[in-house]
């Protein structure tokens, strides 16, 4: 995907060039880095003589959209473990599960009690007992070949930017570009949850140490967003006509902007921020922006 350079006055001001690699554009359905992270695991499968993809998420998980209309795409029958049993009569109004649906996905609908035993050796083999077999993609998408096609986001274009900035979920696409990157560039994640857990799933899959996790711009946790979050989006996306999602390269950009302003980059830095996508998120977000009184994203 190309890298489209950013024009904002505070970037000539502080003499930051900001460049945004859009990934968001790979594909219409399967965006950013939920198209890098299956692209290996579609094909382990279909080497392997699987027909059925199953996976796990949550009402609004882009990874739960990505996988169902890869699914459609590629000929899978695709199962999706739903965290939360009272949306199994509301699909109809949530987007996610809607487009979902409509891709061919079926549901199975858990408690946040049962979800978290998701990979428990025992919960896993009941599934196989009610589905039968399938390729088993773990929730938010991370595995080895997750990493290994986020090992193909950088190319040798991307070698001349000295820092990369990157949202953080499951840690499987920052591995990649960490793997991709050169020991010259500093890769900074941007987690969308609290606390630094990642960094012991980062250290599994990353071949460097160029890393750090900037732990201060996830807005109280996961999908947690207010009202300074969503003018920030509207206003970027009304400057640079980029749109970003809520809940992960929003908040990246926030935080990289906010860096920016406070001079913890040197004068004549190159940075590279990656657009992982999303933006299917955005339809459910402003459901849920309506109900809490928040303003909508554009």
């Amino acid at each position: 995907m190309y890298n489209q350079e950013v024009k904002l006055s505070i970037l000539e001001e502080k003499s930051i060039q900001l460049f945004i690699k859009r990934d968001d554009l790979i594909h219409p359905h399967i965006s950013g880095n939920k198209y890098r992270k299956l692209k290996y695991n579609l094909i382990e499968a279909s080497n392997k003589g699987f027909t059925t993809l199953l996976t796990f998420g949550g009402a609004y998980s882009n990874h739960i959209a990505a996988v169902a209309a890869a699914g459609k795409e590629k000929g899978f029958k695709t199962i999706g473990i739903i965290r939360g049993e009272e949306l199994w009569n509301r699909i109809k109004e949530n987007p996610t599960l809607k487009f979902a649906k409509e891709c061919g996905m079926e549901f199975k609908f858990i408690s946040r009690g049962e979800y978290r035993k998701k990979t428990d050796k025992d919960f896993i083999e009941r599934l196989y007992c009610e589905f039968g077999n399938f390729y088993l993609v773990p929730e938010g998408g991370t595995n080895a070949l997750a990493v290994k096609g986020c090992e193909e986001i950088l190319t040798e274009n991307d070698f001349s930017f000295d820092v990369v900035g990157v949202a953080v979920g499951t840690g499987g696409t920052i591995s990649g570009i960490i793997n991709c990157s050169q020991l010259s560039q500093q890769v900074l994640g941007f987690p969308a949850l609290k606390g630094d857990f990642l960094n012991n799933e980062i250290v599994k899959f990353a071949s460097k140490r160029n890393w750090k996790l900037v732990c201060d711009y996830h807005f109280g946790g996961y999908a947690k967003i207010n009202e300074e979050l969503i003018t920030f989006i509207n206003d970027f996306k009304i400057k640079t006509h980029i749109p970003l999602d809520p809940v992960y390269t929003g908040k990246m950009l926030f935080g990289l902007m906010d860096m920016i302003k406070n001079d913890e980059f040197e004068k004549g830095t190159k940075i590279l921020a990656i657009h992982t996508g999303g933006l299917q998120g955005i339809k459910g977000m402003n459901l849920r922006n309506r109900k809490k009184g928040l303003s909508e994203l554009l």
